[in-house]
Order: C-alpha cells, then structure tokens, then sequence
C-alpha cells in the first residue's frame, strides 16, 4: 500500500494528514494519547514531542468536536498551531523534490510547501474531527545527546484489533527537535510523495504539480494521472 493513500503530509505537515488519510482507508479512526504538559520543545525528548502535540490538539477538538465537524475548515488552525510548529516543512520538501529542488525558484519552492500542505488539509483535515484518544500508543524514546536523527515509534490499534506501526523521523534543528518523515507500517511518505511527484515534474515541470496542488487535487491522484497519460503516449 502507498503512503499516498494513507492517513500525514506528512508531516506534522503529514502527522495529522496522514493519520486521516490512513484512517480513511483503512476504516479505523485516528488517534493520540493523552500527556502531562511538557516543556518547550527543545528541552523534549521526541516522543514528548509526539505526544504533546497530539494531547492538544485533542484537547481542543473534545472541546468543540461538533463545530469541526460542520466545518472541517476550521480544523487547519488546530494543525498551524499545534502539529506545524513540530514538523520542518522546507526539509521534508526538499527530500521530496529531491534534485528538482535544486533548481526550483524560490518562489517555487513556497509555492510547492504551502500548496502541498493545504492539499493535504483540504483533502483530508475532515477525518481530524474524529481524532480521539484511546487508540494511538506512543513509545518512549531515549535519544544520545549527541545524536542529530531519531525515531519515535507509535502504534494505531484499529477496531479489529490489528495494529499498525506508525513511526516519526525527527532531526535535531536549532529550533529544537523537528519531524520530517512518517513511515506506516515500513513505508515512507517522503519516498512514496517523491516517485508520485517526480514522474509528473519530469512529464510537465515542477509547476504542474504546484498548479495542481493549488487546485487542490489529491498527491495520490496527481500520480495516477500522471501515469495513464504515459501509459497512452
């Protein structure tokens, strides 16, 4: 299965998308554990991090859970303020581009961030309404203090009772710890994002998929279509 099919982008970017996303196929409903508060996320090992993040947005979502349901709009202010602070969106995008952020403009690359991360949001932030707390463990992390990369491992129990490994890729920025990459049960969304896009970018430019995105059109359909117009040519 393809991480473009899942619940993230992935990032907190995607954690949040791409928990709905993987929920939405899967049939089983996101979730995050509750946590102490902690403090600034420089001073937090990574899965504090991971945790912190969840229990917020959680606490305002059992707030006002039926206000986000009517309007899923409202659900991206919870992602910028809790979720997007915790996840380096320039870093997963350059992953992502892979050499075709060496040539993009500037201005192309804002566009491609801002525009893949509103896809995601518009596409599926509605299944965030459901976001709740008992179905999401998240395992403690000892991070070297020398160390510059770390994994959080976490675990989504669906309904059925199988489980699904979903683990965060964090690096260590000035800014404290930040997450770039999601693995669900092995798989990557930055390589999956990177093969979808880069077939399209090397069909029709990199402005294609930004002018895409900005429509709001799924990554994961961007990559279908992309390939049944080379299958015909």
């Amino acid at each position: 299965m393809r991480v473009a099919t899942v619940l993230v982008a992935g990032a907190w970017i995607a954690s949040a998308s791409l928990y709905a996303q993987f929920a939405a196929a899967q049939g089983a409903q996101p979730a995050a554990s509750t946590a102490a508060s902690t403090p600034a996320s420089g001073a937090q090992e990574p899965s504090d991090i991971v945790q912190a993040s969840a229990q917020g947005i959680l606490k305002e979502l059992d707030a006002g859970r039926e206000m986000y349901r009517k309007d899923p709009s409202k659900i991206s202010g919870l992602v910028d303020k809790y979720l997007l602070p915790h996840f380096d969106t320039e870093y997963a995008a350059r992953l992502v581009l892979a050499q075709y952020w060496r040539t993009a403009t500037p201005d192309q690359k804002k566009r491609f961030i801002d525009a893949f991360y509103h896809s995601l949001l518009q596409n599926y932030g509605s299944a965030l309404a459901d976001f709740t707390a008992d179905k999401l463990k998240v395992f403690p992390s000892k991070v070297d203090p020398g160390a510059d990369h770390a994994t959080v491992r976490t675990e989504i129990k669906r309904d059925s009772g199988d489980r699904i490994s979903v683990n965060y890729v964090l690096r260590k920025t000035p800014e404290g710890w930040k997450a770039y990459d999601v693995n669900i049960d092995g798989i990557s969304y930055v390589k999956s994002y990177r093969e979808d896009f880069g077939s399209q970018i090397a069909q029709q430019g990199i402005d294609s998929v930004i002018a895409r995105l900005e429509r709001g059109e799924k990554p994961a359909d961007i990559s279908k279509t992309t390939k049944a117009t080379g299958s015909k040519s």
